[in-house]
């Protein structure tokens, strides 16, 4: 774990740009305004998480999709995983913010859930 790595913190609005350096002593950050941006940082070059967003296809709704995300970040080498997994998922209407859509996705132990409402198309 030698070297140096640039970064873009998303930490806080302000974006500012990280310098990573990794040496056998350990690990040393520069450029952050924040205490946010070395956190971000150290995460980023250790064990980089995302937080998932994307739809998932709702049966007899008023429209053919739901928003959803993952309820907390997940290792960044699972997203494809999580992402097939939500393309695989349909739901039946009607939907609300805050339903459980996956209870475990990719194998994460991470919840992936409705962000929007959907209510039932009346097409009967």
């Amino acid at each position: 774990m030698n070297g140096e790595k640039e970064l873009t913190c998303i930490g806080c609005p302000l974006g500012c740009l990280l310098t990573v350096n990794m040496t056998p002593e350990g690990i040393f950050v520069s450029g952050n305004t924040c205490p946010r941006g070395d956190v971000y940082a150290r995460k980023e070059v250790t064990n980089p998480t995302r937080i998932v967003t994307s739809t998932v296809r709702v049966q007899g709704g008023v429209i053919a999709r739901v928003s959803v995300k993952t309820e907390s970040d997940i290792p960044k080498e699972k997203i494809f995983a999580c992402m097939e997994e939500i393309r695989k998922t349909s739901v039946p209407a009607p939907v609300r913010i805050g339903d459980v859509i996956i209870r475990n996705c990719a194998g994460t132990g991470v919840r992936v859930v409705a962000t929007k409402d959907v209510e039932e198309s009346c097409d009967g």
